[in-house]
């Protein structure tokens, strides 16, 4: 079993703030959406492998059950992290909407 490194963090390749690139607002926006769907698609993703993790169990077909267990336990975690985050945008959004003018 290989052991990889812990942080995936390195500090050299950060660009210190004022040399990064302005963006106009729509290549934010552009950007912002495709990061969420990626996101979501990651998540959807996870869903599909427990799905069918959990259909070859119920098959007999030759998977450990810990290795179902673990596929489900991540789609759950990942939809339950999705979902949080959900819910900290509309809150954030209906503490901004409430601020007056």
């Amino acid at each position: 079993m290989a052991i990889e490194s812990i942080s995936l963090f390195n500090p050299s390749q950060i660009n210190p703030v004022s040399s990064t690139p302005k963006m106009s607002s729509a290549e934010a926006q552009e950007n912002f959406g495709d990061f969420l769907k990626s996101a979501i698609d990651s998540v959807n993703e996870s869903q599909k492998a427990s799905d069918v993790a959990t259909e070859k169990l119920i098959r007999g077909e030759d998977i450990e059950l810990h290795e179902v267990m673990i596929a489900s336990q991540k789609a759950s975690i990942t939809l339950n992290a999705t979902l949080e985050i959900r819910n900290k945008v509309i809150e954030a959004y209906q503490e901004i909407m409430r601020m007056p003018v």
